[in-house]
């Protein structure tokens, strides 16, 4: 089907947000208040702080600060997808820190075990589908690359099973697939806004007070009390959590640490029982391919296929603009990329597109900090899979809030920051060489260059 086509009615919106369930939000801060603790940002990463900080210490006094909507941003744009990996995977988290890797690995699938225990307790619908997740090769030099760990996967206990080329299809019937590995229990596919509306209503519960559209435009410390500035109010607090991902931060510091990247994103509409028969997916598992420059897709509850990724894109100059979320290019190309993938689908519309920014550091996992004597503490630098691993982040800065040592606040991932990246414009040439060297490693059998095998041995090497 002809892409431009098939892309004619999609609404220029995520779909997740386009609900009549998404509820109203709460009332902007006027005047001045005091808390216990301040959580700037209600995406999961603020959220997941918020409540889990009530369920420590119910008598805490919380209030958490929104510049826009709960869940506007990258929480409520993503795939869906909720791993239990805190390190982008396992490849990267061994290259890292091999030394840690089975304890981050065994908290990876504790964290994720405790969401799922968390929906059950305050009756969070989400579609939470515990189904794993397909990793596919399309190319002959993928199918090494995910055969290297069996060993280790399987030495960790992890849940893996290698798939052949007649296997892999009998999950998912693509012409493009040559093999793949299923990973069986450390992802679950759920509906993101929905996620984030349940949490923010658990909150409530608990008795958090919520403020959108109240950005906090600044901050100031006494020694003792952090004030936070709003349009219309202040807030004073002993301590203060940010989950402000990669939106201007409060903290000076951070800028040198995140970066900006845009992804985008397709949803299609409903696949009829025989289009979906085409296709199988009977077990319904989250899918990636093994590219460098890699797509992801996943069903709806509704059997809609969403498919993202490919183009991860920095606009010179690090700005984020609206305009950004949208980029008819990449429609384009993620389109046509889909009936290359399911061509058995190519009468199948799509009903929306849309992009997100995310916020990327150098080591693309999350890192972590304080400031302010200990009594600010942040976690950013997800890198697009923050949906299970924002809730690990969150119990890092509450352990780093409360001054005591834990397992997690031990680890040498969390002691540790990634590389800061170059200042402006050297940023940005880096950036976009390297994204062009990753293309051309795609279109020559995965064989990197000088530039990317360089960076591969500062530990800085990365696919899109």
């Amino acid at each position: 089907m002809d892409p431009l086509k098939a892309l004619a009615d999609a609404e220029r919106k995520p779909y997740w947000l386009d609900s009549p369930a998404r509820p109203e939000p709460q009332p902007r801060l006027f005047g001045h208040t005091t808390a216990d603790l301040v959580v700037v940002g209600g995406g999961f990463s603020g959220l997941w702080t918020a409540l889990m900080a009530k369920e420590r210490d119910p008598s805490l006094d919380v209030v958490l600060l929104e510049g826009r909507r709960i869940g506007w941003a990258a929480t409520g744009r993503n795939g869906g997808f909720c791993m239990a990996t805190l390190t982008h995977g396992l490849a990267n988290g061994l290259e890292r820190w091999p030394e840690e890797i089975d304890r981050l690995e065994r908290m990876g699938v504790e964290n994720l075990d405790e969401i799922e225990r968390t929906l059950e307790r305050y009756g969070v619908d989400c579609s939470f589908e515990r189904t794993g997740e397909l990793h596919v090769a399309t190319e002959e030099w993928q199918l090494d690359g995910l055969n290297e760990h069996l060993d280790l996967i399987s030495d960790l206990g992890l849940d893996y099973l290698p798939l052949d080329r007649e296997q892999v299809r009998a999950e998912v019937n693509s012409p493009t697939y040559l093999g793949g590995l299923w990973e069986r229990s450390g992802c679950a596919m759920l509906d993101p806004a929905r996620l984030v509306w349940g949490l923010r209503d658990a909150c409530l519960r608990l008795g958090v007070r919520v403020h959108e559209r109240t950005p906090v435009r600044s901050m100031a410390d006494d020694g003792t009390t952090i004030t936070l500035r709003t349009p219309h109010g202040t807030v004073g607090a002993r301590q203060v959590a940010l989950g402000t991902g990669v939106f201007p931060p409060l903290l000076r510091r951070l800028k040198h640490f995140v970066v900006p990247v845009y992804d985008y994103v397709l949803m299609t509409e409903p696949l009829t029982e025989a289009q979906l028969d085409a296709v199988g997916w009977r077990n319904r598992q989250g899918v990636g391919d093994s590219g460098n420059q890699f797509h992801y897709y996943r069903l709806t509850d509704d059997n809609r296929i969403l498919w993202g990724g490919y183009d991860a894109v920095y606009y010179n100059g690090g700005l984020v603009k609206p305009e950004y979320d949208q980029r008819d290019e990449t429609f384009v190309k993620l389109a046509r990329h889909f009936y290359d993938t399911f061509p058995q689908l190519d009468g199948v519309r799509f009903t929306h597109r849309w992009g997100g920014v995310i916020d990327t550091c150098s080591r693309f996992s999350a890192f972590y900090g304080q400031a302010h004597g200990g009594r600010l503490v942040y976690a950013a630098g997800y890198t697009g899979m923050g949906v299970g691993a924002t809730r690990f982040g969150a119990n890092v800065m509450l352990d780093l809030l409360s001054g005591k040592p834990t397992d997690r606040t031990e680890l040498r991932m969390v002691k540790e920051k990634p590389m800061p990246f170059p200042p402006e414009p050297v940023r940005s040439g880096v950036i976009q060489f390297t994204r062009w060297s990753i293309a051309q490693a795609d279109q020559h059998q995965g064989r990197r260059n000088l530039w990317l095998r360089a960076l591969d041995r500062m530990g800085l090497g990365f696919d899109s």
